[in-house]
């Protein structure tokens, strides 16, 4: 579901100017729409000069023992893990324990290339090294944990997709290399560099590297929608490490964002480093651009969670978003937040109940292919619900809308169905496909 279709565009759209009016009784009706429509469940936060000026937690922490979400509950973040990591790789370069044109090999002798990896392409993700969660089998072995051997040997089997520095592609190895460097380079363990660097500096009580997820402390269980939430399996925190092991709200978020904005981290010369963008990628960094402004941060997807956060230097403005379970689409979420604080106008939400009998969701069900797109897509009806399936994807739930068409929300996807000559038009992202029953 994470890489349906490969369409989603990723990042916040644009938004003219900025306004000090900041409507936040109508911010509450638009949380207030998604919660009573069970659309998402997370935690949001925003910042203005340095303050925290806006928070609000809807949903469950724990479905099953009914604890509600809070401010203060914690969600696993992800990849935003990385831009900590990045953070404490230049800790160690402006310390003078690493160079960050170093090669790798000395770390790493049985990865390929790493005679000519250098840290830099590690962070840049132009390393070429395989990306482990990319693997077919990935989710059979993910909740297991792991040695740093057994790691190792992972990503070394992975081998290379690209010659190093040729290109910039995503891998979640690089950073999980880039753990065990800092690892080395400090004889601390990640989690002790994380606390004794950052966390506990800037007093973020609720950032930590995670562990097994515990609701009694109140750490949010993950969930993913198919009729009814379902429990989300637990990614084994030994595997991502630094690369997508971290726990934290977004009020710690947004602290985090100002002090690493406002160079209480790491130098200046280090945060333009950062802010660099080579084919799209800073070093644990993305653009989300604003029209004419521009703000830095990263997103974070880890089972059922899913987070962001950025920041505006112009307007000093931090936002951060971490959710344990959503049926809708986070982008229009985060548009909305900062459509508030922007003063810009945003709707909230309506949703409409429309039924369809399940003798008639029958009709659509079938395999579908297009002459656009090397794509099939696999319509089933379950119980009362019907999915679709892309090839290699997971299923995921479609919504009635109205006679004959349907919507996910979470991916932006409406499906258009005419029984009647055995079509159906999928539209997402402004995009536009017709598939054939076969």
């Amino acid at each position: 579901m994470k890489r349906l279709l490969a369409l989603l565009a990723v990042g916040l759209m644009s938004l003219m100017g900025f306004a000090q009016e900041f409507d936040k009784a109508k911010l509450d009706s638009y949380f207030d729409a998604l919660e009573a429509n069970n659309k998402f469940m997370g935690s949001v936060a925003l910042s203005q000069n340095g303050e925290v000026v806006y928070t609000r937690a809807i949903g469950y922490c724990d479905i099953e023992r009914k604890i509600k979400a809070n401010p203060y509950s914690k969600y696993r973040i992800g990849s935003i893990s990385k831009t900590f990591t990045t953070v404490l790789v230049f800790k160690a370069v402006e310390e003078g324990k690493l160079d960050i044109n170093q090669t790798i090999d000395k770390y790493f002798p049985t990865i390929k290339n790493a005679n000519i990896i250098t840290v830099s392409h590690l962070l840049y993700h132009r390393s070429g090294i395989h990306s482990f969660t990319s693997d077919k089998d990935y989710l059979t072995w993910n909740i297991n944990p792991k040695t740093e051997k057994e790691m190792l040997e992972i990503i070394a089997t992975g081998g290379s997709d690209f010659e190093p520095d040729s290109k910039a592609e995503y891998s979640n190895s690089n950073f999980v290399l880039l753990t065990y460097i800092l690892e080395q380079t400090f004889n601390k363990p990640y989690a002790n560099l994380l606390s004794e660097h950052i966390t506990t500096p800037l007093g973020l009580k609720n950032t930590y590297l995670g562990g097994k997820i515990n609701p009694n402390s109140n750490e949010c269980n993950s969930y993913s929608v198919g009729g009814n939430w379902k429990l989300e399996a637990e990614t084994d925190i030994s595997i991502p490490l630094g690369a997508g092991g971290i726990v934290s709200t977004p009020s710690d978020l947004v602290k985090f964002s100002d002090a690493l904005f406002s160079y209480k981290l790491v130098t200046k010369e280090s945060v333009e480093q950062m802010k660099t963008i080579k084919d799209n990628y800073g070093m644990g960094l993305f653009k989300f651009p604003f029209y004419d402004k521009a703000g830095y941060g990263h997103t974070g997807g880890i089972d059922g969670f899913s987070s962001v956060f950025t920041h505006f230097s112009n307007e000093n403005i931090s936002y951060a978003m971490t959710s344990n379970g959503t049926n809708f689409n986070n982008n229009d979420i985060s548009l909305a937040v900062l459509s508030a604080i922007h003063g810009k106008p945003f709707s909230i939400p309506e949703f409409k109940t429309f039924n369809v009998s399940a003798e008639d969701l029958e009709k659509y069900s079938g395999i579908y292919s297009s002459s656009q797109i090397p794509l099939k897509i696999t319509v089933t009806k379950e119980n009362n619900t019907l999915k679709a399936q892309a090839t290699g994807q997971s299923a995921f739930p479609l919504e009635p809308t109205e006679t004959h068409k349907f919507k996910f929300d979470l991916a932006g996807i409406v499906m258009e169905f005419n029984p009647d000559d055995n079509t159906m038009i999928l539209k997402q992202g402004g995009g536009q496909f017709v598939f054939t029953k076969e």
